[in-house]
């Protein structure tokens, strides 16, 4: 029955389904009134008998996607994921150069804004940058870490430089002390001798 119902109902289902606007599967035509299906036969007919309930459009099919969603937090803690489920390589699945990129751009962030605020002078930036290229930094905490040893290491020479600067400041002021007393103790001898002189002259 139901093939004799589409062969003569062709006509009004493809019709039907232009002015639905969808496919002729999901068109509904009522099984008990395919006389007064059958004959319509114009694109107004048909709005009539949709407008009447005789033609319907079917609700659109349900495609869960709550297994999905279960299967994807089960991932996410690292489930479904063993080697049984994998099919390509390990560099397939997540490439060494995403890797790497992520992780020298991370490093990159942090060398440039930390010569923006002025923590690190341009030549560290610079020698930082390369070794970061070179694959010296781990990540993002050894390279921290190295900046705070390299400016720890910066500041400790400075101060010992400073030292040492000012040990010879001081040095260099004891010679001069030293120098002018000898100079004041001759000018006192030589005056002494000559006042001895001029008394031994007198006598």
């Amino acid at each position: 029955m139901g093939y004799v119902i589409n062969n003569t109902l062709r006509l009004q289902k493809r019709l039907a389904s232009s002015v639905l606007k969808c496919g002729k599967n999901k068109v509904w035509l009522d099984p008990n009134e395919t006389n007064e299906i059958a004959n319509a036969n114009s694109r107004q007919n048909i709005r009539k008998l949709i407008k009447d309930g005789l033609i319907i459009r079917k609700p659109v099919a349900v495609h869960s996607r709550a297994r999905v969603r279960k299967n994807a937090i089960a991932r996410r803690k690292g489930r479904h994921t063993g080697t049984g489920k994998r099919k390509g390589t390990a560099n397939a699945r997540m490439p060494e150069k995403v890797l790497w990129m992520r992780r020298i751009r991370v490093l990159r962030r942090l060398l440039k804004k930390y010569r923006e605020s002025k923590k690190i002078d341009r030549h560290l930036y610079h020698q930082l940058y390369r070794k970061a290229k070179g694959n010296e930094f781990k990540n993002k905490r050894v390279l921290m870490e190295y900046i705070h040893k390299k400016k720890a290491e910066k500041s400790r020479s400075k101060q010992l430089s400073d030292q040492a600067e000012a040990r010879r400041i001081k040095v260099r002021e004891a010679k001069k002390r030293r120098e002018l007393r000898h100079v004041q103790k001759r000018e006192e001898l030589m005056k002494t001798y000559a006042k001895e002189e001029e008394a031994a002259k007198a006598k």
